[in-house]
């Protein structure tokens, strides 16, 4: 590593609009962090994007700025963004290096979630200093993005002698740095998207199921519910269960189910995942009792299908037909 070039990236955030930015990969990510970066001081000067989506990304995002090659990208900039997706990114790096693209002090920055720097271990070996900055954000691709980096969390991990570095840049994007271990980043990648990816996918299930229902705005009468219960999860854990599975409901549940197979079967096996992991939850911190754990653990164990356990016009316990 350049000691001399390696200083400079470390005392670079006392020297406002000190570096040049590329951006390989116009996806929804690269342009925003980009854009983030050029309103902190900087100069975006090259892009690379392939398909119409990322040549519109870019050109609106990053007005003027040339959209070339990636090995251009990096030939052109001190501070290059490699927004890639992941199962691309080492090919990427790896092609890079082997052409002969990266230049010794260049500051080569990736933000995938899985990897942490050992996945640029071939850029570092010309001379690159490897930096992963993952905003723990999700993206739309236009200019909310850049407002919405305001105070977002970024998975950071780098060299010990680039964490000031590391955490200049975030903090001029307006982010929060938190650092992750090398070992760590495919759980701390795992955790992010079991909270966002799959709640994504649950409110569109709620809102297509609220459809059938009858209910003319779902978004609406969603919103202040899920807004509730994430304010309520965030503060308070496990804590802010509530619904049938936490109370032990064993005849509403398998209610649900039947309803669940009738109108929108494909969303029957997620429906029973998440219930046998809320009930299991609820049971460990002492908000479902084993008694009343017992039915709702059976309907779920055979998906409802017993006949509609506990359902209505199903006998409850001790109860006869």
């Amino acid at each position: 590593m350049n000691a001399s070039v390696s200083r400079e990236a470390l005392d670079a955030r006392d020297r406002p609009a000190r570096l040049t930015v590329g951006v390989v990969g116009a996806g929804r990510v690269g342009p925003a962090l980009a854009a983030s970066l050029q309103l902190a001081g900087h100069h975006p000067v090259a892009v690379s994007g392939v398909s119409d989506a990322s040549v519109r990304r870019a050109a609106a995002l990053l007005p003027d700025v040339p959209l070339v090659t990636p090995a251009e990208v990096l030939a052109r900039a001190e501070l290059v963004l490699l927004t890639v997706p992941d199962d691309t990114l080492p090919g990427l790096v790896e092609g890079l290096a082997e052409t002969g693209a990266v230049r010794p002090g260049q500051l080569l920055v990736h933000t995938s979630g899985r990897y942490g720097t050992q996945v640029l271990d071939p850029a570092l070996r010309a001379g690159a200093l490897p930096l992963a900055l993952h905003p723990a954000m999700t993206f739309t691709g236009s200019s909310v993005d850049v407002q919405r980096l305001a105070g977002c969390s970024f998975g950071v991990t780098a060299p010990e002698e680039l964490r000031l570095a590391a955490e200049a840049l975030v903090i001029e994007m307006g982010g929060e740095p938190e650092w992750i271990a090398e070992e760590s980043r495919p759980l701390y990648h795992a955790a992010l998207a079991l909270g966002s990816n799959h709640l994504v996918t649950l409110v569109a299930q709620s809102m297509d199921l609220l459809r059938q229902a009858g209910v003319g705005a779902p978004d609406r009468m969603l919103g202040p519910l899920l807004g509730a219960a994430l304010d309520n999860a965030l503060r308070s854990g496990d804590a802010a269960l509530t619904g049938p599975v936490a109370r032990g409901d064993a005849g509403t549940v398998s209610a649900h189910i039947r309803e669940l197979r009738a109108h929108a079967p494909q969303t029957v096996a997620g429906y029973l995942a998440m219930a046998r992991a809320t009930a299991d939850r609820a049971l460990d911190h002492g908000l479902l009792k084993p008694e009343s754990a017992e039915a709702l653990l059976g309907v779920l164990s055979d998906g409802g299908a017993a006949n509609g356990t506990n359902g209505p016009g199903a006998p409850g316990p001790g109860e006869k037909r």
